[in-house]
């Protein structure tokens, strides 16, 4: 039975790091996948017309290969989410919840070094009630390499995968996406480079007996088939 799937990114690139292997099982699925996108690059926070340019067809490039069809682009400046956004996030993805009801939510950890990362999450998990939004039957974050293992080492915050994916048929296919986002990527041992991105999945794969593998922590799982 499809699905849809909705994932959210503090920033282009998240979606792959963290789901793109599984993002990629799902479009073989025929599930139908619906993308949010918080951040956006302008001229203002000082990028040039050219890196604009190319980010907006990077997006257009991995949606375009990931079949997806709605793209949300919320256009907060990047590299400056704060609290005092929260409002604001949470009416947006409220509007695309009810509008698009995602059966699956994919968004990022909640504890990530990075601002952006941390003030999303805190949005998305506003809109996951399920008197409000009944049609959500599972959340899960994803970890999204240079800012998960960077947050601080302390309990509360540590990522604790509940749920792997097998991927091993779609780690090439991941990679291929992931150098769409050319500017990202970088020489190991820069944490965004294509060796560490399989590193990470060699570990996470080795954790379940398969040769590579996404790791999520479940926040939420309702299941709702009769047993």
């Amino acid at each position: 039975m499809n699905k849809n799937v909705l994932v959210v990114s503090a920033h282009p690139d998240d979606e792959i790091l963290g789901a793109g292997g599984t993002l990629i099982r799902h479009r073989n699925n025929d599930d139908a996948i619906t993308w949010i996108i918080i951040t956006g690059l302008f001229k203002e926070s000082g990028f040039s017309e050219e890196r604009i340019l190319s980010r907006k067809n990077e997006i257009s490039e991995v949606a375009k290969r990931l079949d997806i069809k709605n793209v949300y682009h919320f256009d907060f400046p990047t590299m400056s989410l704060t609290d005092s956004d929260l409002g604001p996030l949470i009416s947006k993805i409220s509007k695309v919840f009810l509008e698009v009801k995602p059966e699956v939510v994919y968004v990022m950890n909640r504890s990530d070094a990075h601002s952006d990362h941390r003030v999303t999450f805190d949005a998305v998990a506003a809109c996951t009630k399920s008197f409000r939004y009944p049609f959500i039957s599972e959340v899960l974050m994803y970890e999204c390499l240079s800012e998960t293992e960077f947050a601080p080492a302390l309990p509360e915050k540590i990522f604790k995968p509940t749920c792997n994916i097998d991927i091993t048929d779609q780690m090439e296919e991941k990679i291929e996406l992931m150098n769409v986002y050319e500017s990202e990527l970088g020489d190991h041992p820069f944490p965004r480079s294509a060796r560490n991105i399989k590193a990470l999945a060699t570990f996470r794969g080795a954790s379940c007996g398969v040769e590579y593998a996404e790791a999520f922590q479940i926040i939420k799982s309702y299941r709702f088939e009769t047993l």
